[in-house]
């Protein structure tokens, strides 16, 4: 049977008797009501916590930054009074024998100084940025004890760019998928709005990962399950295997976390999570990455294989084909899924893999470093789960969508 990824989640047959379909509609309102109560149970009390030092400004508080376009940029010589300062005037020059820098004078787009200038300066060495006349910038302002202010270059102005690839993305979705594309951004939108309104705040409260994650991610899929397929019998099919799958992903994460002695710190941002936020366990930090990030990846499959075993009841196959039949679409689907999930995360770790060839590192000792060890296990954990939930789905979907003869 050729691997179709049909999604489709019209109506199908009737189940094995009523019973079944009780059982599965049973299991996941009380699986609904456990996420709610573990939602209400865990939610974060976004406790005042200190911005980190690297994105504080010089009272203490989060780094303000302000649109700008770059008027012009030219070499002249380092160290120049001008620079940061606020101008209406043109920047004056530093004396020579200070080596020679970049210097972009920038027009503020925003803020107290609208309209005015700023030169910025860069010594053109590696990590740089590279500016160009009408180049959009972000700048940082900063306002010393003084009252004098200052500006730096933070970062180049993306919200244009973005809005356009985020804007042509959906339009595309929804040209092709319809009302189910629609569906399925408002799906998105609301998983994201799980991550930024609980999972974050949780875990920032110091919260248990395994619980948070599990919460979290119990609330997204039945958002993004059904919001994108409807609900049927054939979605409630797919919820509850991926559901099932999820809580074998977050044991086995937990398990190879513990067994490969996986710390976290190996990675910047975690180092400064646990330098400026002592209350956050990296390792449950960790934790919580691996079963998000399965999410996506099992929602497909088991859509997927619940969707095939309805389809060939419909033509009236035997329950013991109906999975048989869906397994060979599942086989297909995983031996697919899988080199693209270790691909997916090899190719994210590219410039460390980069880093330690240029290195002369022996083979055996990139594979067990712990930056590398950390992608290794992610896809054997995405892998396995992605494995154990193509049968879990197919019986439970098999279950439920009887061949049409015997309803004849």
């Amino acid at each position: 049977m050729a691997h179709s990824h049909s999604h489709s989640m019209s109506s199908g047959p009737a189940p094995l008797g009523p019973l079944a379909a009780k059982i599965v509609v049973g299991l996941l309102v009380a699986i609904g009501v456990a996420v709610l109560a573990g939602m209400a149970l865990l939610w974060p009390s976004h406790q005042s916590v200190d911005v980190p030092l690297p994105f504080q400004n010089a009272a203490g508080g989060a780094v303000t930054t302000e649109s700008g376009r770059v008027v012009s940029s030219a070499q002249g010589p380092c160290g120049s009074p001008s620079a940061g300062g606020v101008l209406t005037s043109t920047p004056v020059a530093a004396p020579p024998g200070g080596g020679t820098c970049v210097q972009s004078l920038v027009e503020i787009g925003s803020g107290p100084n609208k309209g005015a200038d700023t030169l910025l300066e860069f010594s053109g060495g590696p990590g740089q940025p590279s500016l160009a006349v009408g180049d959009a910038v972000r700048v940082s302002r900063q306002v010393d004890q003084n009252g004098t202010t200052t500006y730096a270059f933070y970062d180049f102005e993306r919200s244009w760019p973005l809005g356009i690839v985020a804007a042509l993305f959906a339009v595309i979705v929804v040209a092709v998928a319809r009302w189910r594309g629609l569906r399925a951004i408002v799906g998105i939108a609301v998983a994201f709005g799980v991550l930024m309104v609980f999972l974050l705040p949780a875990l920032r409260d110091g919260a248990p990962a395994v619980p948070v994650s599990l919460v979290a991610s119990g609330a997204i899929l039945y958002a993004v399950i059904y919001l994108a397929h409807g609900v049927s019998l054939r979605t409630s099919a797919a919820l509850l295997g991926t559901l099932t799958a999820l809580l074998l992903a977050a044991g086995l994460s937990w398990a190879t976390i513990e067994l490969v002695h996986l710390t976290g710190l190996s990675e910047d941002q975690n180092n400064e999570v646990a330098a400026y936020l002592g209350n956050v366990s990296i390792t449950g930090l960790l934790l919580a990455g691996f079963i998000i990030g399965s999410l996506g990846v099992l929602n497909d499959v088991t859509v997927t294989q619940a969707s095939t075993a309805f389809e060939i009841a419909e033509h009236g196959a035997t329950r013991r084909a109906i999975f048989t039949g869906a397994m060979r679409v599942g086989r297909d689907h995983i031996a697919s899924t899988v080199y693209t999930l270790v691909l997916a995360y090899a190719g994210s770790a590219l410039p460390l893999l980069l880093l330690f060839s240029v290195a002369n590192r022996s083979l055996s000792d990139v594979l067990t470093s712990e930056s590398v060890a950390i992608e290794v296990t992610r896809s054997a954990v995405g892998g396995i789960a992605l494995a154990l939930s193509v049968p879990l789905t197919t019986g439970i979907a098999a279950v439920l969508a009887t061949p049409q003869a015997e309803n004849a």
